[in-house]
C-alpha cells in the first residue's frame, strides 16, 4: 500500500529525490523554491506519495497566501508551472487529498499534458504557451533546425560586432537586474521582481553550477542580458531585459546562440523557454523560432476562487503599480517599489 506523508519541499530529502526524477522541473526543484519562500516570507508544503519500500512515488507542492488580495493556496507561487508530480489520475487523487480540504481557492499551474487537467474538481482559468528546444541533436543540426529568420537575426549580431559574456558570477547578475527593472517599467508600466530575490536564486543554485547570466554588449556597454538556471539536464530561460535602441542588432539573438552552445557542449538535453502569455503573439513567434516543441500551460483552479478574492485589494495594486511606473519616476524609486509589494502579485 502507499502512504502520504506531508514534508517541507526545500529540506526533505525524499521531495529531492522526486522532483529530480521524470515529472519534475526548475519550480518544484527544492533551490528554486527555497529562493522565491525564502525572499517573500512563504511557508511551502508537499504532499509525498511513498511507496511501500517508502519511496517517492508521486507528490504536490502549494503555498498558503494570505494577503491584501485574499486567502489563497497556490501550486505554487512565481512559478511558470508546477506540475504535481504524478504519473495517473489515480496518484493525484491519492496525494492531493490534503490540497483541497482548506476552504480557499486552489490554483495549479502545469503543462495540458498532465492527468490534474481531467481532476473535475479544478477548472481552467487560463492557457499560456510554452516552448522548448532539444538539445541532443549535433550543434549543425540544431543550427539548421532554426527558422530561416532566427538564423539571419544571429548573423547580423554577428555581423554587429555584439558581443556575449556568460557568467556564473553574482556581479553579471546584479548588472543584469538593472536591465530588468528598466524593462519592466518602461515596456510593460510594471514593477520587478526585488534584487533580494535575484540574490537568493543565486546563491540557491550556484553551489550546483546551476546559474548562469548572459549579458551582450556593444562597445563594452551592457544592452541586453538574460539568466538561465539548470534543473538536473535541463537548462531554462528565466528572464530576459534588453535595451529598446540596440535590438536592430539582434543581441538577444546573440545571446540565446551563444546559450544553446554553452548548454549543448555541456550535454544538457533541451532548453525550457518558460511561459507565454497568449496576448503576446510576437513572444510566441519569436520563440517557435527557436523551439521544435509547443505546448501549453493551463492555469486551474478550485470553484471556490470569488468569495474570497478581494477586488479592492486589486484595485489597490494596479493604481499603486501605474503611479510608481510612470517615466518620471526615477528608476531607483520603481526599484524600491518592486522589492517592498512584488510579493503581493502571485
Amino acid at each position: 500500500m502507499t502512504t502520504a506523508q506531508q514534508v517541507d519541499p526545500r529540506t526533505d530529502a525524499r521531495w529531492y529525490e522526486l522532483s529530480s526524477a521524470a515529472g519534475g522541473s526548475l519550480f518544484t526543484s527544492p533551490p528554486w523554491i527555497s529562493a522565491v519562500s525564502d525572499t517573500y516570507g512563504f511557508h511551502p508544503t508537499a504532499r509525498l506519495l511513498l511507496d511501500p519500500d517508502g519511496r517517492p512515488s508521486g507528490g504536490v507542492a502549494w503555498t498558503d497566501i494570505d494577503d491584501i488580495r485574499g486567502r489563497r493556496r497556490v501550486a505554487l507561487p512565481f512559478s511558470d508551472r508546477a506540475d504535481p508530480i504524478v504519473a495517473d489520475l489515480r496518484s493525484w487523487e491519492a496525494v492531493a487529498t490534503e490540497a483541497f480540504t482548506a476552504d480557499v481557492p486552489f490554483t495549479v499551474r502545469c503543462l495540458d499534458t498532465s492527468p490534474v487537467i481531467t481532476d473535475p474538481r479544478l477548472t481552467s482559468t487560463g492557457e499560456a504557451a510554452w516552448h522548448a528546444t532539444p538539445l541532443t541533436r549535433p550543434l549543425e543540426e540544431l543550427h539548421a533546425a532554426l527558422r530561416p529568420q532566427t538564423r539571419r537575426n544571429i548573423a547580423t549580431a554577428e555581423r554587429s560586432s555584439v558581443e556575449v559574456v556568460l557568467s556564473a558570477d553574482a556581479e553579471a547578475l546584479a548588472e543584469y537586474h538593472r536591465l530588468h527593472v528598466d524593462l519592466r517599467k518602461r515596456k510593460y508600466r510594471l514593477l520587478a521582481q526585488p534584487r533580494e530575490f535575484f540574490d537568493r536564486i543565486w546563491k540557491a543554485f550556484a553551489p550546483a553550477d546551476g546559474i548562469r547570466t548572459a549579458l551582450a554588449t556593444v562597445d563594452g556597454r551592457p544592452v541586453a542580458g538574460a539568466v538561465y538556471l539548470v534543473w538536473q539536464d535541463i537548462a531554462y530561460y528565466k528572464f530576459g531585459a534588453s535595451e529598446s535602441e540596440f535590438l536592430r542588432l539582434r543581441p538577444n539573438d546573440a545571446i540565446h546562440w551563444h546559450v544553446i552552445r554553452w548548454a549543448h557542449e555541456r550535454g544538457l538535453r533541451a532548453l525550457d523557454w518558460g511561459l507565454s502569455d497568449l496576448d503576446q503573439p510576437g513572444l510566441c513567434r519569436y520563440k517557435r523560432g527557436w523551439a521544435s516543441q509547443e505546448g501549453r500551460i493551463r492555469t486551474l483552479t478550485t470553484g471556490s476562487s470569488t468569495p474570497n478574492r478581494r477586488q479592492d485589494g486589486d484595485a489597490v495594486l494596479r493604481t499603486v503599480t501605474d503611479l510608481l511606473t510612470d517615466p518620471a519616476v526615477p528608476n531607483s524609486v520603481t526599484e524600491r517599489a518592486g522589492a517592498a509589494l512584488y510579493r503581493f502579485f502571485c
